[in-house]
């Protein structure tokens, strides 16, 4: 349990795909002008990394791995199909981002619209992507342990997508220079918030 809580607090802090890696900052940067939006993609993209890492853990595991298609024969002990893996990582992504999108459409149908051609494009959120990739890095040993990295790396970038969501939405009444307003001073407030979050690399876990 402690290991799990580990790599929970590691995805969400010390390695926040935003403030850590800077992955996803398009998404980041134009649909973080208010909180309602920033809320609305953030979990989106925890429910897309929490089902899409576990998904790819399996793949990577039972079918993509050299030897991981053991379980069929003998005959597969050598089949090696991990050139496949950015492919079948993508497809899986794209598959979870279509059902998300249908599912938004249909129940919140005034946020389909605010998020607008956004929503599609988590399919190529490089956060998305990245959750995968750091998972197949990691080599986690078992499913629990990639979901929960999948579920605190979408934790993360909710937290930081509604937090600077919340900040541009007081800044509007703040006096920043001309050549600073908009994604200028948004930059800038991100970089800090970066360096801020850097405080919890000293954590020991």
């Amino acid at each position: 349990m402690q290991e799990l809580i580990n790599i929970f607090a590691k995805a969400v802090f010390v390695e926040n795909m935003i403030f850590a890696y800077f992955l996803g900052m398009c998404s980041y940067l134009a649909v973080s002008q208010t909180v309602k939006t920033a809320v609305g993609l953030g979990a989106a993209v925890i429910f897309v990394l929490g089902i899409t890492v576990p998904i790819n853990f399996l793949l990577e595991n039972y079918v993509l791995q050299e030897g991981a298609l053991a379980w069929l024969g003998p005959q597969f002990e050598t089949v090696n199909l991990s050139f496949l893996s950015f492919i079948m990582f993508i497809a899986v992504i794209a598959s979870m981002v279509q059902l998300v999108e249908m599912i938004i459409e249909k129940f919140a149908p005034a946020l389909y619209g605010a998020l607008g051609i956004f929503l599609p494009l988590i399919a190529v959120n490089c956060s998305i992507l990245g959750g995968a990739l750091f998972m197949q890095e990691r080599a986690y040993s078992n499913i629990t342990q990639a979901s929960v990295f999948g579920l605190g790396s979408g934790v993360g970038w909710f937290l930081a997508i509604v937090a600077i969501a919340a900040i541009r939405e007081k800044i509007r009444y703040s006096n920043v220079p001309a050549p600073m307003r908009g994604l200028g001073i948004t930059f800038v407030i991100t970089g800090l918030m970066g360096i801020a979050f850097m405080s919890f690399m000293g954590i020991k876990l």
